[in-house]
C-alpha cells in the first residue's frame, strides 16, 4: 500500500473501516450501497459471509492526495485479523488460507462500472493448502486461474483479451465447450501461462504476498471509481462525482466446488414486467462473474428448486424476509457452498418503467407501502418511457450512426428532405421521416406532416427538437456523421447512402439511427389517457390491465396531492384539445407567432415591412379575424380555464424573407436586366432591418412599441374572441403575456394601450371582459427589477428558455452541438441547462424575481412556460421555490402531473 503523510504525522481519530457487523442500511454515504446492505442482512440474521468495509472517505482521502491515509493500514490490519480469528484461518495461509473478495461499493448502484477481484490470497504456496482443505485439485486450480486473470486485468490494467484468448485455446486444445469442463491439469497449466502474461505485460511478477494482492486490489477500486465508463454512467445517472466508492472485502464462499455449489442472482418480482413471483439465475459450479458474464446457459430458480429443494425453500425464505424488511423490490446476489446457502448481496433492484408502476401498487395493496410512498417509487421519466412508441430491438442490427435524443420515441418511414413532399407523401397515406441539417419555422407543416425528424445539426433545445416534443413527435438531432444534401435528396452516413424514400428508423429515446424498418411497440398508456381505450387484444392482457389501472392510480394520487397547477403550452384548438385530455388545467403559453407559419408568414411580413401607416393598417385588418378565429376556438376547447396568450414574439429573421436569398435572386436579374422595383425595394427594406443577433434585436415588446396598432390588434381579436364565447353562455378565462420585458416602463406602456382596447371592446359588446395582463420574464434585468415590474402585472411567468440563454450568454441554437459534450465532459455541466433548470443560476433569478415580486404585489401569480415546465428534476425546484403553475408541452402534461405530486410528498 501507498502510505500517505498528509496528516504530518498526527495521529487522526476518523474511522475508515468497519465490521460488516457495525452497520445498517442508513449509512450508504459512508458504507457505500453494498457494504451498509451487508451489515443490515447481517443485523438482521441472514447469512452473510464475515468481512469489513473501507468507507467511501478513504476512497475520496485517496482520490485527493493520490496516497491512503495513513491510520488506514493500521486499520485494515485490525479488522482483517478480527476476521482471522472469526474464521479460525489466516490470509493466505499456506496450510488452510483464507481467501477473500475485494469489491467496489459506491452509495448509488454503478452495475458492472467498477471493479471485482476474487480469490485474494491465493499464491504458489497457499494453492496446495486449498487443495489439501478441498480435496479438489481442480476447484483451487480454477480459482487461482482467476484470482491471476482478474488481478492483471483490474490491478495490474492488462488487456483482458490476452487472458480470455488462452483461456479459449485451452479449451480448444482439451476439446471441451465450457470453463467447468477443464481439467486441473489444464488449469494449472493456465496459472503458468498467466503468469508469463504478467511479466510480458507488467515487467513484473505476480505477487505472492496476500497482503500486497489484497492492499493493490482495493487501491485498483478506488481507481476505477474515476474511469471514463464509471464517470459516463454517473453523468447519464446524474451521480456526483465526488462521493468516491466504499470497498468491501469479505469472505470467501465458493461456487465452483462441485455439483452441490453453484452461484445465482434472484429477484423477488419480475424487475422487467412487475410481476410478483421468484425470479432469477443460477449456475452450478460456478463463481458469479460466471452468471454476470454470461460465458454458460444459466438455469432458473425453478431448476434450482429441483436440484435442491432445501436450498430453494431457505432462498425463498430469505427474499421474502429482505423484501418485508426493505419493503421494495429486492435484487440479491447468493452462493451455494457444499449446501450451505450464503447471501452476497442484496440493494432495491433496478427496474423497467412499467414494472416500476405495477410494483408501486402491488405493495401498496399489500399494505407494505403507502400510496405517498408509491408516488416515490415511480418518476416522470419511466412515465415519459410509458408514453412514447417503442422499437422491438431484440433482433436488430447495430445503429448505423447516432445523434442526440431529442424526443423520445420510435419512427419507421420514408425518407424525405422537404416539407413539400413530406406534406404530399402523407396525405397518400405513406408514413415519413423528415431530413433536414436542421428545421426553421417554415418546415413545420412538414414536421407535422412527418412521423419523425432528423436533422444533422441543432441539439436538444433546437428548433426541431422543441417544436418536436411539443407535437409528441419522435425526433434525433445533432447527428454529426450524417451529410445531409437537402438540394439532391439524399443523405450520406459514412458509406451508406439514405435516397429519397428509403424506409429508415429513428430512435428518439437513445438517439440510434437505423437504415431499415424495426417492428414499433405502440404505446398503450397515451391510447388510455387520450381516449380511455385500449385494443381488444390489450384487454385481455392482465399485465396491461394492471399496468393501466397502476398509472391512473398514481396520477390521480398525484392530483390531489399536489400544489402546482398544470397547464399545457398550445398553440392551437388541437393543441389544446390534446392538452385537455392529458389532464391540462389550462393554458401557459399560447405563442401567437406560431399561427403565422407557413402559408400565413406573409401577413406578419407586411406589417413589419409596412413603409406607410394606411399599408400598415390594411395589413393589420387582414390579420384581424384571423386572429379572432384562432382565440375562439381555443378558448372554446379551455373553457373554464385560465388561457394565457402571449402577444407577438417573433425574431425577425423568422418572418422576414431570406436575406442571403433576396440578393442572389436581384443580383441575378440585375444581370438579365429584369430588375424589378418591388425586389429592389424589398432588399432595400430587409437590409435595414438586419440583425447580427436577432435573438436579442427587435422582437417581443420591442416590435409591438415601434410598430404601432400591432399589439392592439391582437389585443382586440383576444377581447372579441372573449365576448363572442361569453355570449354564448361559456366561461372564457383570459390572460394576456407582454413577451421580452426589461424595463417597468414597457410593460406599463403597452398594458395601458391594451386596457384601452379591451374597454373599448367591453362598450362595443356591453359586457365586462376582466382580463388579467402580466409579463414574461426572461431577462435577468426584468428578474431583479422584478419589485418594480411587479406594481404593473397581474402575473410573472418565466421563460426559463431565454432567461437561460441571456443569462449564460449562450447562443441556443448554437451551443449544443459546438461544445456543450466538452462541458458536460469537464464537469462543467453534469446536464444541459436547456434540459434542467440551473439552480445557482438560472434559479436563483426566479427565485429572486418570485420574492421580489410577490412583496410588493401579494396578489401576483407565478408560473414558468419554458421547456422546464415539463422536466421532472426542474419541477421540484419550482415547487420549493412557491410557483403557482408549471406549463409544458401537451404530452409531457402527464409527467408534470406526476412530478408535481411527488414534489409535494417527497
Amino acid at each position: 500500500m501507498i502510505l500517505g503523510h498528509h496528516s504530518k504525522g498526527k495521529v487522526v481519530s476518523t474511522k475508515f473501516v468497519y465490521s460488516f457487523s457495525e452497520g445498517n442500511k442508513d449509512l450508504k454515504e459512508l458504507l457505500g450501497g453494498k457494504g451498509a446492505n451487508l451489515a443490515e442482512m447481517m443485523r438482521i440474521g441472514i447469512p452473510v459471509p464475515p468481512g469489513f468495509t473501507i468507507t467511501t472517505d478513504a476512497c475520496k482521502e485517496y482520490l485527493v492526495h493520490g496516497v491512503a491515509p495513513v491510520e488506514l493500514e493500521i486499520q485494515i490490519t485490525k479488522a482483517l485479523r478480527e476476521l482471522e480469528d472469526e474464521m479460525q484461518k489466516r490470509l493466505g495461509d499456506k496450510d488452510d488460507p483464507l481467501l477473500v473478495s475485494v469489491r467496489s461499493g459506491a452509495k448509488f448502484s454503478m452495475p458492472g462500472m467498477m471493479e471485482t477481484i476474487l480469490n485474494v490470497g491465493l499464491n504458489d504456496e497457499s494453492i496446495h493448502g486449498l487443495i489439501k482443505q478441498t480435496n479438489n485439485p481442480r476447484f483451487a486450480w480454477d480459482a487461482y486461474r482467476r484470482l491471476i486473470q482478474m488481478y492483471g486485468k483490474t490491478v495490474l490494467e492488462i488487456d483482458g483479451h490476452k487472458f480470455a484468448t488462452e483461456l479459449e485455446n485451452a479449451k480448444s486444445k482439451q476439446g471441451v465447450k465450457n470453463d467447468h469442463e477443464l481439467t486441473a491439469e489444464t488449469l494449472s497449466g493456465l496459472v503458468a501461462t498467466f503468469k508469463k502474461i504478467i511479466i510480458t505485460e507488467s515487467g513484473s511478477e505476480f505477487p505472492q504476498d496476500p497482503r500486497v494482492q489484497m492492499d493493490n486490489s482495493m487501491q485498483a477500486v478506488f481507481h476505477s471509481w474515476n474511469t471514463d465508463r464509471a464517470k459516463l454512467y454517473r453523468r447519464r445517472e446524474r451521480i456526483a462525482d465526488d462521493l468516491g466508492t466504499a470497498v468491501n472485502i469479505g469472505t470467501m464462499v465458493f461456487g465452483n466446488m462441485g455439483e452441490d455449489s453453484g452461484t445465482g442472482v434472484c429477484f423477488t418480482r419480475n424487475p422487467a414486467t412487475g410481476e410478483s413471483g421468484a425470479y432469477g439465475d443460477y449456475l452450478q459450479n460456478a463463481q458469479g462473474e460466471d452468471v454476470v458474464s454470461g460465458i454458460r446457459n444459466t438455469l432458473s430458480l425453478e431448476d434450482l428448486a429441483r436440484i435442491s429443494p432445501a436450498i430453494f425453500t431457505e432462498l425463498r425464505g430469505i427474499m421474502y424476509k429482505l423484501e418485508t424488511h426493505y419493503r421494495d423490490l429486492c435484487d440479491i446476489e447468493f452462493t451455494v457452498e457444499r449446501g450451505k446457502l450464503w447471501i452476497l448481496q442484496t440493494r432495491v433492484g433496478k427496474r423497467t418503467a412499467s414494472a416500476a408502476f405495477r410494483i408501486a401498487m402491488q405493495l401498496v395493496d399489500e399494505h407494505i407501502i403507502t400510496m405517498d410512498e408509491a408516488l416515490l417509487r415511480v418518476n416522470g421519466h419511466q412515465l415519459a418511457q410509458l408514453m412514447f412508441p417503442q422499437f422491438d430491438k431484440r433482433d436488430a442490427p447495430s445503429a448505423i450512426t447516432k445523434g442526440m435524443a431529442a424526443s423520445p420515441g420510435a419512427a419507421v418511414g420514408k425518407a424525405v428532405f422537404d416539407s413539400e413532399t413530406a406534406i404530399e407523401w402523407a396525405d397518400r397515406g405513406d408514413p415519413v421521416i423528415l431530413l433536414r441539417r436542421e428545421t426553421n419555422p417554415d418546415d413545420l407543416s412538414g414536421m407535422i406532416a412527418a412521423i419523425g425528424i432528423l436533422t444533422s445539426r441543432g441539439g436538444k433545445t433546437s428548433h426541431a427538437a422543441v417544436v418536436a416534443r411539443g407535437m409528441g413527435k419522435t425526433a434525433v438531432c445533432g447527428a454529426e456523421e450524417m451529410d445531409v444534401n437537402e438540394k439532391e435528396k439524399f443523405a450520406t452516413i459514412k458509406s451508406i447512402r439514405i435516397s429519397e424514400g428509403d424506409i429508415i428508423s429513428i430512435d428518439g429515446s437513445t438517439g440510434e439511427i437505423f437504415n431499415m424498418e424495426l417492428p414499433v411497440q405502440p404505446s398503450t398508456i397515451v391510447r388510455y389517457l387520450t381516449e380511455g381505450i385500449v385494443s381488444a387484444n390489450e384487454s385481455s392482457e392482465e399485465g396491461i390491465q394492471e399496468l393501466i389501472r397502476s398509472v391512473d392510480r398514481l396520477l390521480r394520487h398525484a392530483d390531489r396531492r399536489r400544489k402546482l397547477i398544470v397547464r399545457a403550452n398550445a398553440d392551437t384548438s388541437f393543441d389544446a384539445e390534446i392538452a385537455r385530455k392529458f389532464g391540462a388545467q389550462g393554458i401557459g403559453l399560447c405563442r401567437t407567432e406560431h399561427m403565422f407559419l407557413g402559408d400565413r408568414r406573409v401577413l406578419i411580413e407586411r406589417v413589419i415591412l409596412a413603409k406607410t401607416s394606411e399599408h400598415m393598417y390594411e395589413a393589420l385588418a387582414a390579420l384581424l379575424p384571423m386572429q379572432r378565429e384562432d382565440f375562439n376556438n381555443i378558448l372554446k376547447e379551455m373553457d373554464g380555464y385560465a388561457t394565457t396568450i402571449r402577444l407577438l414574439d417573433p425574431p425577425l429573421h423568422e418572418f422576414l424573407p431570406n436575406l442571403p436569398d433576396l440578393k442572389v435572386k436581384t443580383a441575378l436579374a440585375r444581370e438579365r436586366n429584369l430588375v424589378i422595383d418591388e425586389d429592389e425595394e424589398l432588399l432595400d427594406a430587409v437590409e435595414k432591418m438586419y440583425e447580427s443577433n436577432p435573438m436579442l434585436g427587435l422582437r417581443g415588446v420591442r416590435l409591438g412599441l415601434v410598430s404601432p396598432g400591432l399589439y392592439e390588434l391582437q389585443v382586440r381579436a383576444i377581447a372579441e374572441a372573449m365576448a363572442d364565447r361569453i355570449a354564448l353562455g361559456a366561461n372564457p378565462i383570459v390572460e394576456i403575456m407582454i413577451p421580452l420585458v426589461g424595463s417597468h416602463m414597457e410593460l406599463k406602456i403597452t398594458r395601458l394601450a391594451a386596457e384601452r382596447v379591451i374597454s373599448e371592446v367591453a362598450r362595443e359588446r356591453k359586457v365586462e371582459l376582466p382580463i388579467q395582463i402580466g409579463t414574461m420574464i426572461e431577462l435577468p434585468r426584468a428578474a431583479l427589477t422584478a419589485n418594480r415590474i411587479g406594481l404593473v402585472a397581474d402575473f410573472f411567468s418565466f421563460g426559463t428558455n431565454d432567461l437561460t440563454q441571456t443569462t449564460w450568454g449562450f447562443s441556443r441554437d448554437d451551443v449544443e452541438a459546438e461544445f456543450f459534450a466538452m462541458y458536460l465532459e469537464l464537469g462543467i455541466f453534469t446536464v444541459s441547462p436547456f434540459e434542467t433548470i440551473d439552480e445557482y443560476g438560472v434559479g436563483e433569478l426566479v427565485s429572486i424575481a418570485t420574492a421580489r415580486g410577490r412583496e410588493v404585489n401579494p396578489d401576483l401569480h407565478f408560473g414558468v412556460c419554458g421547456e422546464h415546465g415539463g422536466d421532472p428534476e426542474s419541477i421540484h425546484f419550482f415547487h420549493k421555490t412557491g410557483l403557482d403553475y408549471v406549463s409544458c408541452s401537451p404530452f409531457r402534461v402527464p409527467i408534470a402531473r406526476l412530478e408535481a405530486g411527488r414534489a409535494a410528498v417527497s
